[in-house]
């Protein structure tokens, strides 16, 4: 299946996906360096999960469907920051908004058989 073939929920699901994988370089790659562990770790931690499901990327659906269930993780991390940092609270709101986004076209691609 070629990219101009995806559906646009999908299309905007993999937008999301690479959103939040630029956001996590960008925060704490940058933004939000970490003090007391290695930047490697943290980065390796942050992005490793989400570069798993481009062994599925020839089927988008199930990239996506993987990346959904990873998206959870990330919700959860951005709701901490954003509650307990306020320095970090920016870049945790935008985590939250875009794993939202994600596990939403997820559910928009889904079809319901007829009656």
């Amino acid at each position: 299946m070629s990219a101009g073939a995806l559906p646009s929920e999908q299309k905007l699901g993999l937008v999301a996906w690479a959103a939040l994988a630029v956001l996590q370089l960008i925060w704490h790659g940058w933004l939000l360096p970490p003090q007391s562990m290695p930047m490697t770790l943290v980065l390796a931690i942050a992005l490793i999960p989400l570069l798993l499901p481009l062994a599925a990327l020839r089927n988008p659906r199930r990239a996506l469907l993987w990346v959904g269930i990873l998206a959870l993780f990330y919700f959860c991390h951005g709701v901490a920051e954003a509650w307990s940092s306020s320095i970090e609270r920016m870049p945790a709101v935008i985590e939250i908004t875009l794993t939202l986004l994600l596990i939403g076209t997820l559910g928009a691609g889904v079809r319901r058989p007829r009656r």
